[in-house]
Formats: C-alpha cells, sequence, structure tokens
C-alpha cells in the first residue's frame, strides 16, 4: 500500500490541499492529521468539542496550537457558514434548523468544502456512514449527469492492484445506476494511475444463463458505453471470464476486457460487500476505502474500526481526487 500512497504524496505535495477532519476528539484522527501535517502532504482542519479534542491532543502530546482546529460552536465562520447552508437547502430547511445542522461538525466540515474553504472531507472514524453521507449528498451534491454517488475500493497486494464497486452505498441497482457506477469507477481508476479495464460482473457469461438480473448487467453495459464510449468495459462476465485469461478465451474469446479487467462492477451491494471482504480475508488484499465516487468534490468515509495509518492513507486519497 505504501507505494501507492508515496504515488500519490508525490501527486498531491506541490497543491497540498486542504482537508478536513471533523471528529478531532478520536486520537486515530489527530495522530494521523499530526503526521500529514509534519510530512507537508496537506493542510488539515481539524473540527471538535474542545475540551474534547484538548483531551486526545494532551494524551498523544500533540502541541493542539500547532493545528488548524476549529470548534464550531465557538467558531467566527458560524453565522457565514449557516447563511450559506440555508441557501443552499432553501425551501427544504428552516433559521432554526440550519443553526442546529451548522453546530454539527459533518455538517460545518461539508459547508467548509462547499464554500471553497477547504478541498475533501474525511469522516467516519466516529460516525456512521449516513452521517458522513448524507450531507455531503444535500450540499455538495453529485456531479453534473451523475444522479447518485457510489463506494469503491482499492485492493492492493504486492504490485497487485484492482478497484471494485458498488461495495458500500446502493443496494439494490438499476441499469442506469449501475451504469454510472461504472463510468465512475473508471474515473477513479484513473486518478491511481490505473488504465482501467472495467468488467460488468455476473453469474452469467454473454448470455450463458438467463434471468433478469442478467438482462439489468446486459442493459447497463449498454448504457455505461454510450455514456463513456472511451472507456474499455464489458459485460455481461463472470468473475473468472473477468479475471483469468484462460477461462475469458472459453467464454468471451472476442472480448477485450475478459481475462484483463481491473475494475469489478458488482450487480449489487450484497454482491460487492460480500466478494471485496473475500478477497480482503481469503485472498490478503488490503482494501482501501470506501472511496465516494461522483460528489462534485471529495468525501470519503472511514470504517470505525480504521486505525491511524487507514486514516493517513485516505487523506492522501482524498486529496488526489480534489485534484481530478
Amino acid at each position: 500500500m505504501m507505494d501507492l500512497i508515496d504515488i500519490l504524496k508525490n501527486k498531491v505535495q506541490e497543491k497540498c490541499p486542504t482537508i478536513v477532519f471533523p471528529e478531532g476528539e478520536d486520537p486515530r484522527i489527530l495522530g494521523a492529521v499530526k503526521r500529514l501535517q509534519d510530512d507537508k502532504v496537506i493542510k488539515p482542519i481539524v473540527l471538535g468539542a474542545t475540551e474534547a479534542v484538548e483531551k486526545t491532543a494532551k494524551d498523544l502530546n500533540i502541541d493542539l496550537s500547532e493545528l488548524n482546529f476549529i470548534d464550531p460552536e465557538t467558531s467566527e465562520a458560524l453565522n457565514e457558514l449557516k447563511a450559506a447552508l440555508l441557501e443552499r437547502r432553501k425551501g427544504k430547511l428552516d433559521e432554526a434548523g440550519a443553526d442546529k445542522l451548522i453546530r454539527d461538525v459533518n455538517y460545518f466540515g461539508t459547508m467548509l468544502v462547499y464554500t471553497g474553504k477547504a478541498e475533501g472531507l474525511v469522516s467516519g472514524a466516529v460516525h456512521t456512514t449516513g452521517e458522513t453521507v448524507k450531507p455531503a449528498l444535500q450540499i455538495i451534491k453529485t456531479k453534473e449527469g451523475f444522479k447518485r454517488t457510489a463506494g469503491a475500493f482499492i485492493m492492493l497486494r504486492g504490485d497487485e492492484m484492482y478497484l471494485m464497486a458498488d461495495c458500500a452505498i446502493n443496494i439494490e441497482h438499476t441499469p442506469e445506476s449501475l451504469a454510472e457506477t461504472a463510468v465512475l469507477a473508471g474515473e477513479t481508476a484513473k486518478t491511481f494511475d490505473m488504465d482501467p479495464k472495467i468488467a460488468m460482473l455476473s453469474f452469467s457469461t454473454k448470455g450463458s444463463a438467463s434471468h433478469e438480473t442478467v438482462d439489468r448487467v446486459v442493459e447497463a453495459t449498454k448504457l455505461a458505453k454510450a455514456m463513456a464510449p472511451e472507456l474499455k468495459l464489458d459485460g455481461e462476465l463472470q468473475f473468472d471470464a473477468a479475471f483469468v485469461p484462460e477461462v475469458a478465451k472459453k467464454k468471451a474469446p472476442d472480448s477485450d476486457v475478459a481475462g484483463q479487467a481491473n475494475v469489478f462492477i458488482f450487480p449489487s451491494l450484497e454482491a460487492g460487500n460480500i466478494g471485496y471482504k473475500l478477497a480482503q480475508r481469503f485472498g490478503g488484499f488490503e482494501a482501501v476505502g470506501p472511496i465516494l465516487m461522483g460528489l462534485n468534490a471529495p468525501v470519503n468515509d472511514l470504517s470505525r474500526g480504521c486505525v491511524e495509518d487507514e486514516v493517513y492513507s485516505l487523506a492522501i486519497i482524498t486529496a488526489a481526487q480534489s485534484l481530478m
């Protein structure tokens, strides 16, 4: 994993993007933030309640005055960000609601990104995925031409690197949402210097089985090719046909993706979540993510079981996304 992170560090150090961390009271966050600032990779903004963050900093022997720390409750920017939030959610939020939300660290942090005071946000060590993603969807919103976000994992083992999606957000897919996920995954893969070869996965390869779920993948493949004809993308493919050259020659001999895929699009969240965890636990791959795709600015969600190194790595990935 360090090879990938080192490559991305070299990409982002020149610009040194500002990344927000809403969970400053967590020692994993504060430890990673200190390292990131010392390494001059990003400019971090740490959020949290003063007393709680000061206690964590003291426990870690970190001088909080050396970090850009903001307590939303006492911030001079509170009213400015509240007004911007009220305008952004016009008709859906009143002043009392805005006053309450802007004091939430995830909403405050998301508004820092929306107003251009930061380029990205990393949360989720303490908060749930919903608490991290909801403000981003309401405020930052999805890129033009896309209706949703999706969650990808970068899978690493030695020199091997693959991308799997959607493994975190959309429980059930339509052909349209699967197609969007595939195109977003291709764009995201390029961020990591991958040459994406995208397999639309199914339990069928090129008509070997008949079912409405197979039809959904077939239709999604057509839509994705229409959306991004420059991408190398094919489906429907079983995993072995997508990954193993010998199997690909038998099952999909005319495919320019089969047998060499490095980006895998799962037909449902159930399949994606199980699939990446099988690779992680049985295959010994390191799973980096989930990386949220499709937003106008990067907001990424840590696992609540994460360690400090994962915070450090995801922050650099977030910074790299901000340069796209």
